[in-house]
């Protein structure tokens, strides 16, 4: 018998886990097997690389941040078989002008016939040239 996960408890999970998704892990049972993902720096599929995707963000942001957040705005369903979940990531590099970083975007979720997610497709508010070019500027500029 087949078992179809309520878009609510997916969308409760998500609100759960993406706030602390730099502190720590996220629950992957609302994921499909062959979970596809693309960012603008990334392009992969399978959970074992989804799960090595987030053991990479933690590890970088405990390595080169002082702060780290994923501050999450909102998380709904946008449409029969899409969640949508936009966000800003906001630090403190870990160097000695304390460079921050900030950019926002949004991420997509498709969901399966049994509302599993199968692909998430993220989208940031610019470039990641720019997003890096915050590294070398101190906090008064900007």
């Amino acid at each position: 018998m087949e078992y179809k996960l309520p878009v609510e408890k997916v969308i409760h999970t998500l609100k759960e886990d993406l706030p602390t998704l730099f502190e720590k892990d996220i629950s992957y049972d609302i994921y499909t097997q062959d979970i596809y993902f693309k960012d603008p720096v990334n392009t992969f599929k399978y959970k074992f690389n989804y799960r090595i995707i987030f053991w990479t963000l933690r590890f970088h942001a405990r390595l080169f941040f002082t702060q780290i957040y994923f501050d999450v705005h909102e998380v709904y369903q946008s449409a029969e078989d899409t969640i949508l979940a936009k966000w800003t990531v906001r630090g403190v590099l870990r160097v000695p002008w304390k460079a921050g970083l900030l950019f926002n975007g949004y991420s997509t979720y498709k969901l399966n016939q049994d509302n599993l997610i199968y692909k998430h497709i993220d989208t940031w508010d610019r470039k990641p040239r720019e997003i890096l070019r915050q590294f070398w500027q101190s906090e008064g500029d900007s």
